[in-house]
Parts: structure tokens; sequence; C-alpha cells
């Protein structure tokens, strides 16, 4: 059979079950840009998420049978794809790191900048985050997320959970720091 845009995702999980490559790649090109959003935000570059995107399918095609049709496919392939990212972050050795944070606390950081920029500007800011800090950002901000389960998912204590993302969002406002600047001068 031939797979292709018109296919359902029924007929290609059944041809995937078969083996049928071009099921396989035709899932693999439906739900490729879908997906590979989960590990961008956890990663630095685009190369890392693609590897992390391409376990994630290996595991998706593995684990087909296991798929009961009570839920969403592409939520199932979501939370597949999460989950290889999250094992992937824990298996970083500098998430291992400890740091003495008993006085660490969050605090708030404005940004009126946040306004005039584009999502892609501050998506790019965040991405250039080192590694422990963005993991702890994307978990908490973006994906809401709470200290305790963030600690959780990436072997970390909550002490160090709250200190990263204080971290992160101190790094983030001074890179936003010049679009402040800019819109601050034009308003005057």
């Amino acid at each position: 059979m031939p797979y292709g845009t018109n296919s359902t995702d029924g007929e290609l999980r059944r041809g995937c079950l078969k083996g049928d490559r071009r099921a396989q790649q035709a899932l693999y090109q439906r739900y490729y840009g879908k997906l590979l959003g989960i590990p961008m935000r956890y990663t630095s570059n685009r190369e890392e998420a693609n590897a992390l995107l391409n376990q994630a399918f290996f595991q998706i095609f593995k684990n087909l049978e296991n798929y009961k049709e009570a839920g969403s496919f592409a939520g199932w392939m979501s939370t597949i794809t999460f989950r290889v990212t999250m094992d992937h972050l824990r298996m970083e050795q500098r998430y291992r790191e400890h740091y003495s944070l008993e006085t660490a606390e969050a605090r708030p950081v404005y940004n009126p900048a946040e306004s005039s920029l584009q999502a892609e500007d501050i998506f790019r800011h965040i991405q250039q985050l080192p590694d422990y800090l963005r993991a702890v950002f994307s978990l908490y901000v973006i994906d809401g997320y709470k200290h305790e389960e963030v600690a959780a998912m990436i072997g970390i204590t909550v002490s160090a959970s709250k200190w990263r993302l204080a971290k992160a969002r101190e790094q983030l406002q001074a890179a936003l720091e010049p679009y402040y600047n800019t819109n601050k001068g034009q308003s005057a």
C-alpha cells in the first residue's frame, strides 16, 4: 500500500507494525516538525535535538504495539519524545553538579522589552542559556512544572532548581537589556 499525506494515523501505525519502511517514513515525516519542538526546548542546537528526536522515533516504532487507542496518538508520541529528552538530560554529567544553595531564592524578573520582542528572539536567547539553566527554565516556565517535579526529572535538589531558575532569569534579563534600552530610547 502506498503511504502518503492522505493516509490516516491508523493506517500508518498498522503499516509500521508490519515493518513497512514506507509507513515508517510517512509517519516520521508527518510528525517530525511537531515533535522536534520538544527536544529543541532543552538542547543548545538543532543537531542534538534531531539526535534526540531520532532516538524518540526509534522508541516509538519499537513500542507501537503498546499504544492503546484510548488517547491521542500524537500525545502518546509527544510523551515518548519528552521522556527520551528527559532521560538524556539526566544522563548528562553536568546535571549532577552540586551547589551550595541554602540561600538561593527565585527573584521575579520584570522586563518590559518582552512585549516588543518576537517569540523567536526570546526563544533564541533561551537556547543560548547554558544547558543546566535552560533545562530548568524550560521545564518550570514553559512547561509549567513545579520545582519539586523539575528536581525529580533531572536529578537535582529543589534548591538547585530554584537557584538555576533564578540564574536563568538573571541571564535572560541581561541578554534582553539591549532590547529594553532600545525601546526606552524610542519612547522618551
